[in-house]
């Protein structure tokens, strides 16, 4: 009996209309595009703008896109799984938010924290379920509206951030193609240094918290860059190391869009070549857990029945993986 792999059988994706561009921010603070640009690789990043419009709007559109192309309407989807920093509420899951505006009436869900490295741990557990029967289609969205969590007069984060996510779903498949091997790590040692400082059971919010801006991102730049460049690019070559994987056999890298300098080194340790690397940092920032999605998103009608792709990402917390796929459609 062949093994049953979870295969991605669709994406969809979504980003907000509204542009902001470092020319924009350099109104805002005190930076410059051509700072933005050289330290980071963005160049403009979307916000979503609307009274009232949190994260699960932008995963109902994903899905949305998802749905219409695979041909499948809300009731035939078994489970979504949530991955998002910025939930709409801290309680319900967003998931279940998410389930509701699209009548995804026979489809329980939850949401994953995870930080940037959400949307691999939401893509791996869901892969369980396909992988041992119980399900059939399970949608994993990976989603954040990250300037709602924003301080725009630090200089250090509102430049990184911007507002988007995407989705997939999973079927089983028993022709080898698939999800095939997963490395998560986390290290919650990491979590003074990226983190938000109130909020939480911990801290919570009061007049004080809010007064000290205690409810946005906290970053240590320098201490998170390191980390992520040697743990991001060691977890991609581990992958391909435990999979027997050569440079050669590799056709894309998704990594996580949080900086262009670790995508790079994540690259050179891989020994690919940059054309097989799948980059959007300059148009949408870093997108948090929407970032691995919307480059399947974007790169979907690139993508070949039997291409090996690895998805790689790096949180705060910290958390990081990478995941083996091989592709099981031609587009």
């Amino acid at each position: 009996m062949q093994k049953i792999h979870a295969a991605i059988t669709a994406v969809g994706g979504y980003v907000p209309d509204y542009v902001m561009t470092n020319k924009e921010l350099e109104t805002i603070i005190d930076t410059t595009d051509e700072w933005i640009r050289t330290r980071t690789g963005i160049e403009e990043r979307r916000i979503l703008k609307g009274e009232g419009k949190g994260s699960s709007d932008i995963a109902v559109e994903a899905i949305k896109e998802l749905m219409q192309k695979r041909g499948i309407g809300p009731e035939e989807v078994d489970m979504i799984i949530c991955a998002t920093t910025t939930p709409d509420m801290v309680f319900p899951a967003t998931a279940n938010v998410i389930s509701d505006k699209l009548g995804m009436t026979n489809a329980f869900g939850y949401d994953v924290s995870a930080a940037c490295s959400g949307f691999l741990f939401a893509l791996t557990t869901g892969a369980q379920f396909i992988e041992t029967g119980k399900y059939k289609k399970v949608i994993v969205v990976g989603v954040d509206k990250m300037s709602s969590i924003l301080n725009y007069e630090d200089r250090t984060t509102c430049i990184i951030f911007g507002d988007g996510g995407g989705a997939v779903l999973l079927e089983p498949n028993d022709d080898g193609h698939g999800i095939i091997d997963s490395v998560l790590h986390s290290d919650g040692s990491g979590r003074e240094f990226l983190h938000q400082k109130a909020g939480g059971s911990v801290k919570p919010a009061t007049v004080e918290t809010v007064m000290n801006r205690e409810h946005f991102v906290y970053q240590e730049g320098k201490t998170v860059f390191k980390f992520a460049v040697k743990n991001m690019a060691d977890v991609a070559a581990t992958i391909m190391e435990r999979n027997n994987l050569t440079p050669d056999d590799i056709s894309w890298l998704v990594p996580h869009q949080a900086n262009k300098r670790i995508i790079d080194a994540t690259r050179e340790r891989m020994g690919i070549s940059e054309d097989k690397v799948m980059i959007n940092i300059q148009r949408y920032g870093n997108t948090t857990n929407g970032t691995l999605p919307l480059c399947l998103w974007e790169w979907e009608k690139q993508l070949k029945k039997g291409d090996n792709v690895v998805l790689a990402a790096f949180g705060g917390g910290f958390t990081w993986g990478a995941t083996y796929i091989k592709w099981a459609y031609d587009s």
